[in-house]
């Protein structure tokens, strides 16, 4: 993930449950509350450890990106 990520900027979520999808790593994902599926618990807390403070969450687009000066503390983007 964070090879993606350094290569271009951002990772989707969703490029990552299909490439773990194609890959047969279903093991890695679970099912949300939408029925849709998502990535684990184990799999977020392994990224957020090696990604450390400089990547945020941004919500709306499911997305994860490098922190720019305009964020607040925290690990989710505001908008």
């Amino acid at each position: 993930m964070m090879l993606n990520l350094r290569s271009d900027g951002c990772l989707y979520q969703q490029d990552v449950v299909d490439y773990l999808v194609k890959e047969h790593n279903e093991q890695h994902l679970n099912e949300n509350a939408d029925g849709n599926q998502a990535l684990s618990t184990k799999v977020i807390n392994k990224f957020r450890v090696d990604s450390g403070g400089d990547v945020v969450w941004v919500r709306p687009d499911k997305y994860w990106r490098y922190r720019v000066p305009e964020d607040e503390d925290g690990r989710e983007a505001r908008g």
